[in-house]
């Protein structure tokens, strides 16, 4: 398998992992990969909105962060976010755990800056076996999706085949 070949089934194996059931998430990823000129004119406001007109490396990640995010997989939090925030909006993934991680965390973990909160969601979402990882766009936020914790290897394999990282929170 060439290394075009091998980042190209690494994303859809990815978008596949996190979007189960969802195809138009694979389609749109492998539409940013095969077509980047067509992907941003079709895709042109959501793009604008990240400061991209034109295709670039990173396109077919991008796709799938946006992708994930418009069908309540991924959220994206800024560097700066309220912790309350963070979890209301992890709350309403689509992906999320059947049981409430909440009941585990401390007062005291309430007030943590961004990343360590995000840290301490993560090693609480293991905790009921489910897992948080950042889909790394190298910026200042931090887009997160949920997944089975039996899983969260695998995607961190597939995405560094695929050229990208995505670390897992609090593992």
């Amino acid at each position: 398998m060439s290394g075009t070949d091998t980042v190209r089934t690494s994303l859809e194996a990815t978008a596949s992992l996190l979007a189960p059931n969802r195809p138009a998430v694979v389609e749109r990823v492998l539409h940013a990969y095969d077509d980047p000129e067509g992907y941003v004119r079709t895709h042109a406001d959501q793009l604008d909105e990240r400061g991209i007109d034109e295709p670039i490396a990173e396109l077919a990640w991008i796709a799938l962060v946006d992708a994930l995010h418009d069908h309540r997989l991924l959220a994206e939090f800024d560097w700066k976010e309220d912790p309350q925030e963070i979890r209301a909006r992890l709350a309403l993934l689509g992906s999320r755990p059947s049981v409430d991680p909440w009941a585990l965390f401390d007062a005291d973990e309430m007030a943590l800056p961004t990343y360590e909160f995000l840290t301490a969601c993560g090693r609480h979402y293991r905790d009921v076996g489910a897992a948080l990882a950042v889909l790394d766009i190298r910026s200042d936020c931090y887009p997160v999706v949920c997944l089975r914790a039996a899983r969260a290897e695998e995607l961190t394999e597939l995405a560094r085949r695929a050229g990208y990282d995505a670390p897992v929170l609090g593992g």
